[in-house]
């Protein structure tokens, strides 16, 4: 065998051209005016994808090229998280361009009854082809279904008509509401708690006290006690984060919309209070990509907040989603705002040992943060006195739809009759899902159970984050099952395979005139049992309940 001097290697592998897409000068100058002087740090991919979409509409692979090369990023890494999230368009360089502007039509459960189906057919034909018409999942605006998304504005109550007004007038940013600003919010007594804490005129330990005297749990679905929570950080190594959950991504779910559009700075004092009381330096809100205008009204009141000096202890940390409902699992949350695919973690070690960068963290959601200034400010037996309410969000065949405050505990029959006005004319009560996609379906006859945590298990269901649908006699069970399993056959991350083809197949048995009841129920058991997270685990809940409280109907 001849032998090969290292030099002359060099030398001969020097004459080949190198393998791979590689990065064009252009698109790398291109890439580094879009970016400017934002930050190139691993964390910054998603917000750094994102800069790119919003510059062209598109992600061209010669984009993805240039930006590896600018962050000092494998080219996989890039173009793996750039293709895991929805709301990247990722093309091909030598591929025709998206059109112009994109209307998406949420077919979520609630936008499906109300005609969102009928749109998907009709729109492609009467906006032409620089308009593309796509399906979305649920985009968290249940109470005002069908909803359009043209391109970052919501269109509400959406019909061809005012969804054509949308698109020739290109009414294409999102709304900002009226809501109290910081000045405003200061007025009426706002961050006197939190600069009592600063100030040391209130212990963390009374803090912590009052918050577990008042019963709070939180209200992302778990309904894990919030107080227990903060005490598992007592210990923890520092530097300590907090991650706060405002992915709401549940179908049915709006109510931390709801908090954000109208009191912003009661959600960011109760952030500020929870940092401080578990010597948290830096805080995280990691928003769902859905709502522009929560973004736009956080962006800007975080500004004032640190021109107005109250960031010295706690620094805060917006960071974007970008359409990937698994997100909302806490550790696939965590992996995202890190700038990676959101694939749920194995656990152990759970967040509070390892969690953001492998740093002590607490996650928390926002109505949750919501809730603990107003129980700072009035004591724990307020909230106590109150009914330890929270907010409610409501949607489907009631007259009234919305976010409703109401005591803990209180049934269906009662959210219907006396806060959303009754069923809509001519619908009749039949079913609902008290905890939106996830929690299962309850027939009418149980309207009566009390919505509360625990108090939905003897019935195979749990109430969530707290998103109730309601479903008349002219729904029909079969359909109902189908869109939710669709949501979660197109939400899993495929990382487990139980979750990934568990959907799937079970889908594919939905599509038979006859339901094998058998074979449903025993790839539900297997999906339970053996997927990573909660997704996989709740997404069979709607076929369990068919069978058991819809047999008739089957």
């Amino acid at each position: 065998m001849k032998i090969i001097s290292s030099n002359k290697k060099r030398k001969k592998a020097s004459s080949f051209s190198p393998k791979g897409r590689q990065p064009d000068d252009t698109a790398v100058q291109t890439i580094q005016s879009i970016i400017g002087r934002e930050s190139r740090k691993r964390e910054f991919l998603i917000e750094n994808l994102h800069r790119i979409q919003d510059a062209f509409g598109f992600i061209s692979t010669t984009h993805l090229a240039a930006l590896a090369l600018e962050m000092g990023l494998s080219q996989s890494e890039v173009y793996e998280v750039a293709t895991f999230y929805h709301h990247f368009d990722v093309m091909d360089e030598n591929a025709d361009p998206p059109p112009e502007l994109t209307v998406r039509i949420c077919v979520g459960i609630t936008c499906e009854m109300k005609g969102a189906k009928m749109l998907l057919r009709t729109l492609p034909t009467m906006l032409g082809k620089n308009t593309r018409v796509l399906s979305a999942p649920c985009v968290g605006a249940c109470d005002r279904a069908p909803v359009a998304v043209v391109k970052r504005r919501q269109v509400f109550q959406a019909d061809k008509h005012s969804i054509l007004k949308a698109v020739k007038n290109n009414l294409t940013e999102p709304e900002i509401p009226n809501y109290p600003n910081l000045e405003t919010y200061r007025k009426r007594g706002g961050y006197q708690a939190f600069l009592a804490c600063i100030n040391g005129k209130r212990s963390r330990e009374n803090i912590i006290e009052t918050v577990e005297n008042s019963g709070l749990r939180g209200l992302g679905g778990a309904g894990f006690p919030t107080a227990r929570k903060w005490t598992f950080m007592k210990n923890a190594p520092k530097p300590r984060l907090v991650a706060i959950n405002a992915d709401e991504g549940e179908p049915g779910t709006f109510k931390d919309r709801m908090c954000i559009e109208t009191d912003p700075h009661r959600f960011l004092e109760g952030v500020l209070i929870t940092s401080w009381a578990i010597e948290a330096d830096r805080a995280y809100i990691y928003l769902r990509d859905e709502y522009p205008h929560c973004r736009e009204i956080l962006t800007q009141e975080i500004n004032a907040l640190e021109e107005g000096g109250l960031l010295s202890y706690t620094k805060l940390h917006l960071r974007r989603g970008a359409g990937a409902y698994i997100c909302g699992e806490e550790s696939a949350m965590l992996e995202s705002i890190e700038g990676k695919r959101g694939l749920p973690r194995n656990r152990p070690p759970f967040p509070a040992q390892a969690g953001l960068w492998g740093n002590p963290t607490l996650i928390n959601n926002v109505e949750t943060m919501y809730w603990v200034t107003e129980i700072v400010n009035q004591g724990a037996y307020w909230y106590k006195d109150q009914g330890t309410p929270h907010y409610y969000s409501v949607s489907g065949r009631v007259k009234r739809p919305g976010v409703v405050l109401a005591p803990s505990g209180i049934s269906a029959r009662q959210l219907i009759d006396d806060y959303c006005d009754g069923m809509e004319d001519g619908h009749t009560f039949f079913a609902y899902l008290p905890g939106g996609a996830s929690g299962g379906v309850l027939p009418a006859k149980l309207a009566d159970v009390p919505l509360d945590f625990g108090s939905l298990d003897e019935y195979g269901c749990f109430i969530g984050s707290s998103a109730v649908v309601v479903f008349s006699e002219k729904d029909n069970i079969k359909n109902i099952c189908k869109n939710l399993l669709h949501f979660f056959e197109d939400e899993s991350c495929g990382q487990c395979t139980p979750c990934r083809v568990g959907c799937e197949k079970m889908l594919a048995m939905m599509e038979e005139p006859e339901w094998n009841e058998s074979l449903m129920i025993e790839l539900a058991d297997v999906m339970n049992d053996a997927s990573i997270c909660g997704l996989g685990q709740a997404a069979p809940n709607p076929i369990r309940s068919a069978f058991r409280f819809f047999r008739k109907e089957l």
